[in-house]
């Protein structure tokens, strides 16, 4: 089942999200649900806030990004396999040079920026199985990962932009939270009134 996204401005996006146990009502279905949803939105990665849910859940498809020849032949391999689940994720370290990639959000139609983040993480996470795991990302896939941790941390990458450009981009996330967006997909407005 498509779920609407939840867009910039509702406050499930700014908790800090709590873990979950293998006994979670319904993991399974929500999963798929979730997967279908980020499929549908052409998106690479949707974490439960994004559709109302404030638990320590994300899923990463970045297979989209091995299709770009900028890449090289070895992270190409990386983002083809990179569809996992992540429950209960958590950053261990962070390491290297922070570097610029331009990136949107699917709670942020039409909003794209340059953030800066570092390119290596130390990451531990159980799968959907809750089977735990220790791995260490990098490039893209870090990337990708460090987007969806920062949504069950109640962070946005809007948040990580220069005051100026915040200021620039401030009535569009003003229009977006008032419903005044067209997406190619179904969202949830928190400032819309209902009957409008």
């Amino acid at each position: 089942m498509i779920l609407p996204i939840v867009a910039y401005g509702d406050p499930v996006l700014r908790k800090e999200c709590t873990e979950i146990t293998a006994d979670y009502p319904n993991l399974k279905e929500l999963i798929s649900n979730m997967k279908e949803t980020m499929y549908n939105a052409s998106g690479v990665g949707l974490a439960a806030p994004q559709i109302g849910k404030a638990i320590r859940l994300f899923i990463i498809d970045a297979s989209p990004f091995a299709e770009d020849e900028d890449l090289s032949d070895e992270d190409r391999a990386v983002l083809k396999t990179f569809n996992k689940v992540f429950i209960n994720a958590q950053i261990l370290e962070e390491e290297g040079d922070e570097w610029a990639f331009n990136e949107g959000c699917l709670s942020i139609p039409d909003v794209r920026q340059d953030v800066y983040r570092q390119p290596k993480v130390t990451i531990e996470y159980q799968d959907e199985d809750f089977k735990k795991h220790t791995e260490v990302l990098d490039g893209l896939a870090a990337r990708v990962f460090q987007h969806e941790y920062d949504h069950i941390e109640g962070v946005l990458f809007t948040d990580k932009l220069s005051s100026l450009k915040k200021r620039l981009i401030k009535k569009k996330l003003e229009n977006i939270s008032k419903g005044k967006i067209n997406a190619d997909y179904r969202m949830r407005f928190p400032n819309l009134k209902k009957g409008k």
